[in-house]
């Protein structure tokens, strides 16, 4: 595969990256991908900052190819959170789920390479003005919590590369070598990938939701709770008692005190498969296996390279 602007900025072999998920993203699976090619993130939205800083030293151990760790901006460590990444030589992080500006001049002034992930053309834009070095565009297919707009990722990626001059990464229902190339076909430098790399024995979430991952069919998944933060769901008993309260017109704080605290702890790190929080992407049901995070790099490639090279006659 040729260098293109992702490989290029990141110093990576292929434009595929693994993305910072709470409860599964942690130093194995990170290094693992960063090792394989791509590039590993650390999913620091679950780790407490000591934590973190635990995993970047043990990441760099594992690897000495380039990993990022992507941080929530609503993470209420946030400047603990940072300094930790300074401190330990980060060389790329991704932002999340708050404002661009806040943190991507004093990141950028050490050096580290700022991605943020947006859910429209208007966030990008936006994150382009802060002066990072590029974008996540993430479609509504996307596991975990998602933007307001429900814009797909098929229809997002080509609106953004038509108002974007900085690199564009695709995310959201990307799983396979044909999906990736889908996505670059429609503007995308590079994809991010999420949900496939929770089915791999490096990912950090509990054995139970990875085996209730590659048993999920199509439409097992839903986005749900607008009112606090849009976040895509595997229907359980949890996702249910949910349904049932909207039933009832429930004001936010009724919301609040049904997922209460540590939801996705309990489904994804813990295994309580009934009442956790169980964030997966609608690309659940195509991943039908658990995969050593190698193996799945390679066959995504691999499936990408041949599908490019299918010639197709109408």
């Amino acid at each position: 595969m040729q260098t293109n602007t992702i490989t290029s900025l990141f110093n990576i072999k292929y434009p595929l990256i693994q993305a910072g998920m709470i409860w599964a993203s942690g130093w194995k699976l990170a290094s693992a991908v960063s090792n394989a090619g791509g590039l590993g993130i650390l999913g620091a939205g679950s780790m407490y900052p000591e934590v973190l800083r635990e995993h970047i030293i043990k990441c760099k151990k594992a690897t000495s190819k380039p990993f990022a760790v992507n941080v929530p901006m609503l993470y209420p460590n946030l400047e603990e959170i940072m300094q930790i990444i300074m401190e330990e030589g980060v060389e790329i992080v991704f932002t999340s789920a708050g404002n661009p500006k806040t943190w991507t001049s004093t990141l950028k002034g050490k050096g580290i390479k700022v991605v943020h992930v947006v859910s429209s053309v208007k966030f990008a834009l936006k994150a382009e003005a802060a002066g990072v070095d590029a974008v996540v565009a993430e479609g509504f297919e996307a596991g975990g919590h998602n933007g307001r707009e429900e814009t797909t990722t098929f229809t997002l990626i080509p609106m953004v590369k038509e108002k974007l001059s900085i690199p564009l990464i695709a995310a959201g229902g990307i799983a396979t070598g044909r999906g990736m190339l889908a996505a670059m076909i429609l503007g995308a430098d590079a994809v991010q990938i999420g949900s496939r790399f929770v089915a791999s024995p490096e990912a950090s979430s509990h054995q139970n939701f990875k085996d209730m991952v590659i048993e999920a069919q199509e439409g097992e998944t839903q986005l749900t709770l607008k009112e606090l933060a849009p976040v895509r769901l595997l229907k359980n008993k949890f996702f249910h008692d949910v349904m049932e309260l909207y039933t009832k017109q429930p004001s936010k704080e009724d919301l609040i005190g049904l997922l209460g605290r540590a939801r996705a702890k309990k489904g994804m790190f813990e295994g309580d498969l009934e009442e956790g929080e169980l964030e997966i992407g609608q690309i659940s049901g195509l991943i039908n296996e658990i995969k050593p995070a190698t193996e799945i790099v390679k066959e995504i490639i691999t499936e990408f390279h041949e599908v490019q090279k299918e010639k197709f006659v109408f």
